[in-house]
């Protein structure tokens, strides 16, 4: 099997393990769930967005796909968080009824700010999925970051990395390369050429959510 594609693979063990011995079978993954933006922010692999973002917030829910999240990735994230003296709780969420009960055992058990890791159970924009993510944090008025940048247009206060349609777009291009002969062996697994900053104004003050200035001038967009 031949992997590649824009981010690391939000496949399970199980659909991956279909592709085990198949090693002629070329697999292009469009890749949304391990190296979540949340990781990033704490880890420093974007340390220029990652103090600004939750400078008012200590207390922080990571709200995860129990299938797609690793525990090794989740506990990573824990310890990136606990070093710069953020407090973060995992919630995991395995299907769509699980999601509202989640989103309000955060805010239940205190926290003041959600981090949705990357994943399609609840972050892609439009989805009916997301419409009920976006309603839980509206209702409790619970900050939150995403992501895509198309969520925060969409209503969310944040959304940080690359644009849903670029890392498709990407895709495309891949399969193209394949198709015209190009063998997969030869073709590198490839990162998003573009993150973006989003920053709801609109939605922060809705939900009375104070946002660092530095982050307001580093946002690629700002809804107001």
């Amino acid at each position: 099997m031949s992997a590649f594609g824009t981010w690391p693979t939000c496949c399970t063990s199980r659909e991956m393990s279909a592709f085990e011995g198949k090693s002629e079978i070329p697999l292009v993954e469009p890749m949304l769930g391990r190296e979540d933006i949340a990781c990033s922010m704490f880890s420093g692999y974007t340390p220029q967005y990652g103090p600004d973002l939750y400078r008012l917030s200590r207390r922080i829910a990571a709200m995860s796909d129990s299938k797609v999240t690793s525990p090794q990735h989740l506990q990573a994230l824990q310890q990136a968080a606990q070093s710069r003296g953020i407090q973060i709780s995992i919630f995991g969420v395995t299907k769509p009824d699980e999601i509202a009960a989640a989103i309000d055992a955060a805010k239940t058990a205190g926290a003041e700010a959600a981090n949705f890791l990357a994943t399609p159970l609840f972050s892609l924009p439009g989805t009916r999925n997301n419409q009920i993510v976006m309603e839980r944090v509206n209702a409790l008025r619970l900050s939150s970051i995403f992501q895509w940048p198309e969520t925060a247009e969409a209503g969310a206060v944040l959304g940080y990395g690359p644009r849903f349609t670029d890392v498709y777009r990407q895709r495309a291009q891949i399969v193209a390369k394949v198709l015209r002969g190009t063998k997969p062996s030869d073709i590198p697994v490839e990162q998003p050429h573009r993150y973006e900053l989003v920053v709801n104004l609109k939605a922060a003050q809705a939900m009375g959510c104070q946002l660092a200035p530095g982050l307001l001038l580093r946002a690629d967009k700002l809804i107001e």
